[in-house]
């Protein structure tokens, strides 16, 4: 149960990401219900509607693992504070630039707080992710959901009080819409939303979404992740949602543009009567008045505005440099910029160098299994690192979902039959990665990787590795962080011992997207976060089809029949048990195929703050992190601000002849 990377850690990361914020719980040194029914055929257009009581009752949560802890009648989160103030103003900051205020096309660089998926902080979606409990959702723009008990499809009945930004009710016909062009605009909801056949109004304010298999648990809960959009709004004449914009559209979320300078800043304000403040999700938070993002150039930049205050007011830290060296300034020194560390069950992100197996170099596992051994963790770690992270090793790390050992039980009887297209060690070794703790290490991997490169037609001539060709084996690694040569260069020395002609190259953030969306890399460092529940949105990191769609999150190009196979074992696991089985193996397989070089992780969050904020006791157990639970003390010290002359060195600037949005362009540009 995750979006593009949702990890059912909605505001920690789908919002975050949307507003700017680095990933929680990954390291980012490196470069930026009843027993279900077997899955039975049901025809193109879904499943024969059931009765009324075969339909279930209705609830305002929908839980996945287990349950909510919560009654269908609370008010609030437990870590929340109902009675938060609101006001203030909280500064942050952004990469790059944009260009587009459409998050749900592939074209153009959306703006921060925008965001296809969960909708930024724009637009509400029917279902709200628990921040608190890992699979759960509560009700949003519905205000209740039921199911079958075999799970053919799933209603959603409208809160009679939602209501866009610019008055007009949300209604069923919108949601039909929003559905419609999603799905045929992105690749994620296209590939998450698979299963789906038909989408009707079946009710006073209810719709259904019917499905073509039963026994898929995980898609009823997931179609609350559906962004709903103003279909009046985008069907006006002279609007086209098939094309960037920068005029400001009505959302219904809590926020709605103010004021921007295209590509350089933009500020968000908290809609004064927003309809859901209440709901029981929202409630005690989106406390913000208004939200500034000033947008950086690269990452030094964003430090130094960070800095000195006002531009940023807090920040996850995703260097162990800074985290162990950095905050010396004055500012922290004098107490008014402070550190935390803070946990999070959540599953830990594969983050790693994505190797692009689409190129013809990289199609053979062996050359990538030589990467693999080439990479030096132990030693970067030691002398770039502080020693403060600690290796990735599975697809879902720090969960029970990690595969372990030799395959057994369950997990292998669903490998068996996948035999043939699985590597053969796969059956009788443990994955493991290289560990260059001692001094022999280094000559041993780069030895074994070189055997691997010559088994894969490739061989030494002089100082150079050529094909039979006489090609050379070339490499670039692929960022838009100005910072990446410090830590890319170690492992293209190692590759360049190898023969390997290993570069690296800076894009600007803009190009980068463009690039990587279109997966023209060959190597490029990507972060997987998944959940304690994943389903279907495995078909959009791994799936053979997506490898293809521009804009999918299977940025190694995995075409695999055993993952294919796979993923569908998982989208289809009848209970919790199978579920587990299926993910190890996915697991498994996706490690023996060595599609990527595992990376790092610190295995907390390293929050680094401005002393402005009100913060609840105890953040939410699963995520960790809510920033939108915070608010601006009364009593905080005065921060710093901007200086007279303008931006600081870094940041964008602003577009020529660029004009704010105003009060016009919050209220729709009308």
């Amino acid at each position: 149960m995750t979006g593009p990377s949702r990890a059912g850690r909605v505001l920690a990361l789908n919002l975050a990401l949307a507003c700017g914020f680095a990933l929680p719980a990954a390291a980012q040194d490196a470069p930026s219900a009843p027993a279900a029914s077997a899955p039975t055929e049901s025809g193109d257009t879904g499943a024969a509607p059931a009765s009324e009581a075969a339909m279930g009752e209705w609830h305002t949560s929908s839980g996945l693992i287990e349950p909510s802890r919560y009654a269908d009648d609370f008010t609030h989160y437990d870590y929340v504070n109902p009675d938060a103030p609101k006001g203030g103003t909280w500064n942050s900051s952004a990469p790059g630039t944009y260009d587009s205020f459409n998050p749900f096309i592939i074209r153009g660089t959306p703006a921060a707080g925008f965001a296809a998926f969960g909708g930024g902080i724009a637009y509400d979606t029917l279902m709200a992710q628990a921040p608190d409990e890992p699979g759960v959702s509560h009700a949003l723009i519905a205000e209740a959901v039921r199911y079958p008990s075999d799970y053919s499809s799933v209603s959603f009945r409208l809160d009679p009080d939602a209501r866009f930004q610019d008055g007009e009710p949300i209604t069923v016909n919108d949601v039909i819409w929003s559905f419609e062009t999603v799905t045929r605009l992105y690749p994620l909801y296209a590939n998450y939303y698979h299963n789906v056949t038909s989408v009707e109004e079946t009710g006073e304010r209810e719709v259904t979404f019917r499905f073509d298999q039963t026994g898929n648990r995980e898609l009823p809960n997931i179609m609350g992740d559906l962004v709903v959009l103003p279909r009046h709004y985008w069907e006006a004449e002279g609007r086209d949602i098939e094309e960037p914009t920068l005029e400001v559209p009505v959302g219904s979320g809590p926020y709605r543009v103010a004021s921007f300078n295209p590509g350089s800043t933009i500020t968000w304000e908290r809609v004064p009567d927003y309809w859901a403040a209440d709901k029981a999700p929202q409630r005690g938070r989106y406390n913000f008045d208004r939200i500034n993002f000033t947008y950086f150039r690269d990452q030094n930049a964003a430090w130094e505005a960070f800095k000195r205050g006002g531009y940023q007011d807090y920040r996850i830290e995703n260097r162990a440099q800074l985290w162990a060296e950095g905050y010396n300034f004055p500012a922290f020194t004098e107490g008014r910029v402070k550190k935390a560390e803070l946990e999070s069950d959540a599953v830990w992100p594969m983050q790693a160098y994505v190797i692009n197996s689409r190129r013809e170099k990289f199609s053979d596992p062996r050359v990538r299994r030589a990467f693999v051994l080439a990479y030096n963790f132990q030693e970067m770690n030691r002398t770039l690192f502080y020693d403060l992270y600690q290796r990735i090793d599975s697809y879902f790390d720090n969960s029970e979902l990690a595969a372990t050992g030799l395959p057994e039980g369950d997990e292998l009887a669903l490998l068996e039959p996948l035999r043939d297209d699985l590597p053969p060690e796969l059956f009788t070794q443990e994955y493991t990665l290289p560990d260059y703790s001692q001094p022999s290490a280094e000559r041993t991997y780069l030895r074994e990787a070189f055997e691997l490169l010559q088994a894969a037609g490739w061989e030494r001539r002089g100082s150079q590795l050529v094909n039979a060709a006489g090609q050379p084996f070339t490499v670039e690694f692929m960022t838009s962080d100005q910072n990446a040569s410090r830590v890319m260069e170690p492992f293209a020395a190692s590759l360049r011992r190898l023969g390997i002609d290993a570069t690296i190259r800076v894009v600007d953030p803009s190009q980068y997207l463009a690039l990587t969306d279109s997966f023209e890399f060959d190597i490029v460092t990507d972060s997987f976060a998944q959940s304690l529940s994943p389903g279907n949105e495995q078909r959009d990191f791994w799936s053979s089809a997506a490898a293809s769609q521009n804009g999918s999150r299977n940025s190694p190009g995995v075409r695999n029949a055993a993952v294919d196979a796979l993923i569908e074992k998982i989208i289809y696991a009848p209970d919790r048990e199978a579920l587990v089985a299926a993910t190890r193996a996915l697991d498994r397989t996706l490690l023996w195929n060595n599609y990527v070089v595992p990376q790092f992780t610190n295995g907390a969050i390293w929050l680094a703050y401005w002393d402005k904020f009100g913060m609840p006791e105890n953040g939410p157990a699963y995520n960790g992190i809510d920033p939108f639970s915070w608010w601006i003390r009364a009593d905080a010290p005065a921060e710093a601000a901007p200086e007279p002359e303008g931006l600081p060195e870094g940041a964008t600037p602003p577009t020529e002849n660029a004009v704010p949005g105003g009060e016009d362009a919050a209220a729709g540009g009308q």
